[in-house]
């Protein structure tokens, strides 16, 4: 049974809390939060990162490489939400977000291995998934979570937030690493962030596997 997690003050219609104050006070919003944070840091950059070095290689054209990234990741995306609306509704976000991370290191995996076009189809699909998964379980998971407490468009703003700035500094640090590794070895990198991501879930998961 979820029971509304604020009490007191917060409680009270009056109040009005910011988003991060409410995601302090509820830890697991703060894993997942994180979580997200970390997936975001590596994930964002590959596709950038992935045109570049097969534009840089004459794998490609840029611009038709880029719209086929875009159409291919779309509609992945339509598919896995679909997928997790229905597996939500006989398990929890949990296990759904716990997959969505583990795409990471195979997205780095297959970017190290292929490139070009030979590359764009299984990252991009890849891309898909994991998106398409969390489009899904994270508005759901903030929601479940807080059911009752009127604190659900706040929190889902603070999580967007945090999870925003992971994936704003991505391509910051995948271009460091690029510059300083190279293109392939890179992806390794990025995609190692998203076991990061899968350990923090996994390790914290007693505050959210409830949901």
């Amino acid at each position: 049974m979820l029971l509304p997690y604020f009490a007191s003050k917060e409680d009270d219609p009056e109040s009005q809390p910011s988003g991060f104050t409410v995601l302090l006070k509820h830890k697991p919003l703060l894993v997942l939060a994180l979580a997200l944070a970390v997936f975001h840091l590596g994930n964002a950059a590959i596709v950038p990162l992935f045109g570049m070095s097969a534009v840089s290689g004459d794998e490609a054209n840029g611009p038709s490489f880029v719209a086929t990234i875009i159409v291919i990741a779309q509609g992945v995306m339509v598919v896995a939400s679909v997928v997790a609306m229905q597996v939500a509704e006989k398990r929890n976000y949990w296990l759904i977000l716990l997959a969505s991370f583990l795409v990471l290191p195979l997205r780095g995996l297959v970017a190290f291995f292929l490139s070009g076009w030979w590359g764009v189809t299984p990252v991009e699909i890849l891309d898909g998934i994991g998106v398409g998964l969390q489009s899904v379980a994270v508005p759901g998971m903030v929601t479940r979570s807080l059911y009752g407490t009127g604190r659900v468009n706040l929190a889902q703003g603070a999580v967007i937030t945090i999870q925003g700035a992971g994936a704003a500094f991505s391509p910051a640090l995948g271009g460091w690493i690029a510059q300083g590794i190279g293109f392939s070895p890179t992806f390794l990198v990025l995609g190692g962030l998203g076991l990061l991501a899968a350990a923090i879930w996994v390790v914290l998961g007693a505050a959210v596997k409830q949901y």
